[in-house]
């Protein structure tokens, strides 16, 4: 089972964006971001559409086309991020239902719903403290540590 990665190329291309826009650059193609993400712009147009739904960009069509921030990086939360691009909990109980004559199958939901619950809570507060300013600042300094 491979690890979804939807939230870190959202995260990337919002970085990206806060690094243009800190240089003077507010307006930016899918293929300048693909570029820095080693994607097709097909994935990064996706991407785009998930963060223009939930507010973080937007985009401009015509002469000058393509795609600004709608927030300053330090009030973008990963918080926010993971809302527009994770549609789902993290973590799922069984698709059906489990044996209800077997002890383990009768209890398992209700014992692995609090503490699926309460780590989706824990990833949501962490996430809500970190913005796309921090990760920027944060991936800066590893590239000249």
């Amino acid at each position: 089972m491979s690890a979804n990665s939807r939230m870190t190329v959202a995260v990337h291309v919002l970085t990206w964006m806060a690094l243009v826009h800190g240089r003077g650059r507010d307006v930016v193609t899918s293929d300048q971001i693909a570029t820095s993400v080693a994607t097709n712009p097909v994935v990064i147009r996706r991407s785009l559409a998930d963060l223009r739904e939930a507010g973080l960009v937007t985009v401009r069509h015509g002469a000058g086309a393509g795609w600004t921030l709608t927030r300053a990086p330090e009030s973008i939360a990963l918080l926010d991020v993971f809302r527009a691009v994770h549609d789902e909990p993290l973590f799922a109980l069984h698709r059906g239902e489990p044996n209800r004559a077997c002890p383990v199958g009768r209890g398992i939901q209700p014992a692995l719903r609090r503490v699926y619950l309460d780590a989706e809570e824990a990833v949501r507060r962490e996430l809500a403290g970190v913005s796309i300013a921090d990760v920027l600042r944060d991936t800066l300094a590893a590239r000249s540590g």
